[in-house]
C-alpha cells in the first residue's frame, strides 16, 4: 500500500478538528453565551458551552494521544482555548511533558475564566510541590498579566499549607505588575491566606508593602468570608487604609 500524502494527512487533521467544532456547536446555549460574555467583557468568540460539559471531552480527549488530540484544538473560540487547558490538567504523562505543555498554553490565555479553572485543573501541581513551585518562579516575574495571575492563582490553590505559608507572603509583597487581574489574584490569595493561617496573614497585613488598593481589596476579601467570625471581620475593618 503506498505511504498517505500530506495532502490526505492534512485533510485528515481538518476533520478531527470539525468534528471538535462540531460537538461544541451542539453543545452551545445562546442564553448561557449572553450570561458568560456579561462576566468576561472584552472576550471574543464565546460560544456558550457549559464547563461540566466541556470537562466531559476534555477528559476523554486527555486518555489517548493527548498531544495529539490538544493539537486538534484551535484557537477559535473561547471553549476551544478552555478545553486546551483542560486536556493538559488530566493528562497522565511524564511531568517533564506537563511542563512543556503548560509553558506554551500560558501566552494563550487571555481572561481570568481560562486562568482560574486551568490552575484548578492541574492536580499534578499537588502531587509535585516543588518541581511546580520551581516553574512558577519565572511566571511570577513575567511581564504578562495573566501568565502572573497564572502563578498567583497556582499559589493559592496549591502552596497555602505549613510547609509554603511563610514563603508565600515575600512573594506577594515582591510582585509589582500593575494589571487588575494580578492585583486581584494578589488579594485572593491574601485572603485565603487568612482562613487558613489567620495569625501569620495578621501579621504579614501588619507590616506588607502591598499597594493601598491591594491591601485594601485583601481585607475586604477576608471581611467577605463565610470562614471568618463577626468580631474578626471588624476588626480587619478597622485596618483599612485611608
Amino acid at each position: 500500500m503506498p505511504p498517505s500524502s500530506g495532502k490526505k494527512n492534512n485533510t485528515a487533521h481538518s476533520n478531527d478538528t470539525t468534528d471538535i467544532k462540531e460537538q461544541l456547536s451542539l453543545l452551545a446555549e445562546p442564553a448561557y453565551r449572553d450570561f458568560s460574555s456579561s462576566l468576561l467583557p472584552g472576550t471574543e468568540h464565546i460560544l456558550g458551552v457549559r464547563f461540566p460539559a466541556l470537562r466531559k471531552i476534555a477528559r476523554k480527549l486527555a486518555k489517548e494521544n493527548w498531544l495529539e488530540n490538544l493539537a486538534r484544538c484551535t484557537q477559535d473560540s473561547f471553549e476551544e482555548i478552555m478545553l486546551q487547558g483542560f486536556i493538559i490538567g488530566y493528562a497522565k504523562a511524564p511531568l517533564p511533558d506537563i511542563l512543556e505543555q503548560i509553558a506554551a498554553f500560558l501566552p494563550k490565555i487571555n481572561n481570568w475564566s481560562v486562568c482560574d479553572s486551568f490552575c484548578i485543573t492541574l492536580k499534578a501541581a499537588g502531587e509535585n510541590p516543588a518541581e511546580f513551585w520551581d516553574f512558577l518562579q519565572p511566571c511570577i516575574l513575567s511581564g504578562e498579566e495573566f501568565t502572573v495571575r497564572f502563578a498567583i492563582v497556582m499559589l493559592l490553590d496549591y502552596y497555602i499549607t505549613p510547609d509554603y505559608i511563610d514563603r508565600l507572603f515575600p512573594i506577594f509583597d515582591g510582585i509589582s505588575h500593575e494589571g487588575y487581574y494580578v492585583k486581584m489574584a494578589v488579594a485572593w490569595a491574601v485572603s485565603m491566606c487568612y482562613v487558613k493561617f489567620p495569625e501569620k496573614t495578621e501579621s504579614y497585613l501588619g507590616r506588607c508593602r502591598l499597594d493601598d488598593f491591594t491591601y485594601n481589596k485583601s481585607l475586604q476579601k477576608i471581611t467577605e468570608s463565610l470562614s471568618v467570625d463577626k468580631e474578626t471581620k471588624k476588626r480587619i475593618r478597622a485596618m483599612k487604609r485611608l
